[in-house]
């Protein structure tokens, strides 16, 4: 029996990498995603991304708008709108945004860095300008 996700809006979600999945490598995507698997790389994405329950994320950097996270993920995430870490989540890596949700029994390791005007807080101009 497929298990139930514990992201509230997962209508909202145009892919799934499913829980027997394992995926190495840069992702990109515009929409949004869900990880229920394992994941190793980078990903740089203008939609939404959530990290189910149960899946591994490892990444040197994660950029999306949104990102909610009730899995497990270790490195850096940054995200234009808003990061929420559920109870189960475990967060090993640094985390910018402008607005973050911590909810009780997250294991977060690494510092916060809030944006201070989320208009001008561009994580994909930072890295155009890094590849130049």
């Amino acid at each position: 029996m497929p298990r139930q996700s514990s992201i509230r809006n997962a209508a909202d979600i145009v892919t799934v990498l499913g829980d027997s999945t394992s995926f190495s490598g840069t992702l990109k995507f515009d929409t949004s995603l869900m990880i229920r698997g394992s994941f190793d790389g980078d990903i740089d994405a203008k939609g939404a991304l959530y990290i189910d329950e149960g899946a591994t994320v490892n990444v040197g950097r994660i950029r999306a708008m949104s990102i909610v996270v009730a899995g497990s993920v270790r490195g850096d995430i940054e995200a234009v709108d808003k990061v929420e870490l559920r109870s189960s989540a475990q967060v090993r890596g640094n985390v910018k945004t402008a607005r973050l949700r911590i909810a009780d029994g997250v294991l977060f390791e690494g510092r916060c860095e809030m944006v201070r005007d989320p208009e001008s807080f561009d994580p994909f101009a930072a890295k155009a300008q890094a590849e130049s």
